[in-house]
């Protein structure tokens, strides 16, 4: 066939597309015998209308492939990525709540802890129950003079109770007796000391530590000496039921009655014994210049 030697621009469009596709099946013709020749293209399956296979026409294909692959891979492990990272910012998030949380929730029952126990204000208790009335002394004139009689303990618990070290007196608080008026005894107030000691009661009238304070339930323990420091309680002996004795804190005034009277041994305890009632009791030894046993005035408060 001769060849069509016409100028591009006199062709239509018909006639350029179909001289195009002429030109890529020669082409690709031209490819495939190439392939042939060298070993590397598929021998044409007959009958089945499939072309033998190009590579260089799937390579372009194959590559797009893998690009693609790779492009999702990456995808994937961004977004992995960024998972890992949110979930890690919200255990941090989820931590912090949790000791906050917990910290606040520590506080609260440390709170309603508080204010469920109440905490008892100590307050000072003798070491060991009294095994003698207090007070006691040897009288000033005798050979010895005025002192503390530890002929009064019983032998048997002399060693334990000359061992002790001396209960140290509590500061005197608001709640505690200071001053004492018997008007059948002194026209004016004398002081109170806390502890009934041989220091303690050379100060003035002694309230036995752990006894119950002016106006409070239980027994309210005064002693003070007959014949030396101040003879304080010489004449307790002309107390008689009804006298009142009157006892002040810092704030109010209290006052008891006079119930009773008894001369006992300085052994006999039991008149220290706690009551349920508000009641005092006063002690001294007794009789005056002899000191061998106790006088005891029983009292009990007078309802306002």
């Amino acid at each position: 066939m001769a060849r069509d030697k016409r100028p591009a621009d006199e062709y239509s469009i018909d006639e350029l597309e179909a001289l195009l596709s002429k030109k890529k099946l020669e082409v690709h013709a031209s490819r495939l015998q190439r392939y042939r020749e060298t070993g590397r293209a598929l021998p044409l399956l007959e009958g089945l209308g499939i072309e033998e296979y190009d590579p260089e026409s799937q390579s372009g294909t194959n590559q797009e492939s893998e690009q693609s692959r790779f492009d999702y891979k990456k995808t994937i492990k961004s977004v992995f990525n960024r998972l890992l990272l949110w979930i890690e910012i919200a255990a941090v998030f989820g931590m912090a709540f949790v000791f906050f949380k917990g910290f606040g929730l520590l506080q609260t029952l440390n709170q309603e802890v508080a204010e469920a126990i109440e905490i008892p204000t100590p307050s000072p208790t003798p070491l060991i129950t009294a095994v003698v009335l207090p007070s006691g002394h040897t009288p000033p004139n005798s050979p010895g003079g005025a002192k503390p009689n530890d002929a009064e303990i019983p032998e048997n618990l002399r060693p334990l109770v000359q061992s002790l070290p001396s209960l140290a007196a509590p500061t005197p608080g608001p709640q505690h007796a200071q001053q004492i008026l018997i008007e059948a005894l002194w026209p004016n107030p004398q002081p109170i000391v806390q502890g009934d000691g041989w220091e303690q009661l050379k100060k003035g009238v002694g309230q036995h530590i752990g006894s119950a304070n002016p106006g409070e339930p239980g027994n309210l323990i005064l002693s003070a000496h007959n014949d030396i420091f101040g003879e304080l309680f010489r004449n307790l002996d002309r107390l008689r039921p009804g006298h009142p004795i009157k006892v002040s804190t810092s704030s109010r005034e209290f006052t008891y009655i006079v119930t009773g009277i008894r001369v006992v041994q300085p052994t006999e305890v039991s008149a220290m014994d706690p009551t349920e009632k508000a009641t005092i009791t006063l002690i001294s030894c007794y009789p005056y210049l002899v000191d061998s046993q106790r006088i005891v005035v029983f009292g009990e408060l007078r309802e306002s």
